[in-house]
């Protein structure tokens, strides 16, 4: 009888635990859209990602207003979002799509915030390509009412790092984050130097002043929930601006 009951206590603490831990509350937001021929609503956009598509983000990428953009330390964040409460606008059975922050929705103060000013501060906003749109609303709607939440972000591969800049500045481009997907301190340490902290230059753009060049390069990635993963080697010795290396993944 006292192992049932210890067995019993686990699956309630065990429950609660995956409760507290995968299912963040539910919060209201508005979402409209942008149409492009490509199916994602950027090329280049305020977290520096680029091409969407070569990126893995594609149509599931959103412009985030300030409120939830937070100066850019939410790109790469993934968010589930629902339409909600309009009848003749939401799709039956309110689908979720999940979508990974990539760009900043700009704020228009010369707009109402119930009309055209939807990124205005302190909305919460989310800006979607038509395809990701058209999933959880009819096309023909102009805003819809939301529900949003933080979930983990599912990533095919390794973190992708990829190297720009000049013999007296080095920039890391950091993507494809699993789990949180939102990165807050990064380290780069060649064969020849300590782990260097890097400070975020905009976006998921990290830079140093520190000349690497001839150097295999290690990283050490921190994420929101305080995870950290180190990618060894990642890069070696003969690597050149412009490339992309994959190390791995949380």
């Amino acid at each position: 009888m006292g192992a049932l009951k210890v067995v019993l206590l686990y699956l309630i603490v065990h429950q609660a635990w995956k409760i507290t831990a995968d299912d963040e509350e539910w919060k209201s937001a508005t979402a409209t859209y942008v149409k492009d021929t490509n199916g994602s609503i950027v090329v280049e956009g305020a977290c520096g990602y680029g091409d969407l598509h070569k990126a893995t983000y594609g149509k599931y990428s959103a412009g985030l207003s300030s409120m939830l953009f937070n100066r850019g330390s939410a790109c790469g964040a993934c968010f589930e979002v629902r339409c909600v409460d309009h009848i003749l606008w939401c799709l039956q059975g309110s689908p979720s799509v999940i979508l990974t922050a990539t760009d900043f929705c700009p704020p228009n103060y010369g707009l109402s915030a119930d009309y055209g000013g939807w990124c205005n501060f302190p909305k919460e906003h989310f800006e979607m390509s038509e395809a990701a749109f058209t999933e959880i609303a009819e096309k023909k709607a102009d805003i819809v009412p939301v529900q949003h939440r933080r979930v983990k972000c599912g990533r095919r591969g390794g973190l992708r790092f990829t190297v720009s800049g000049n013999f007296h500045f080095y920039q890391v481009l950091i993507s494809n984050v699993g789990l949180d997907g939102e990165v807050i301190a990064v380290k780069v340490k060649g064969s020849k130097t300590a782990w260097i902290p890097m400070a975020r230059n905009w976006g998921q753009n990290w830079q140093s002043n520190a000349n690497l060049i001839g150097q295999p390069l290690s990283f050490e990635v921190t994420t929101s929930s305080r995870k950290t993963l180190t990618s060894y080697n990642v890069a070696p010795a003969n690597w050149q601006f412009g490339q992309t290396f994959e190390g791995k993944q949380f």
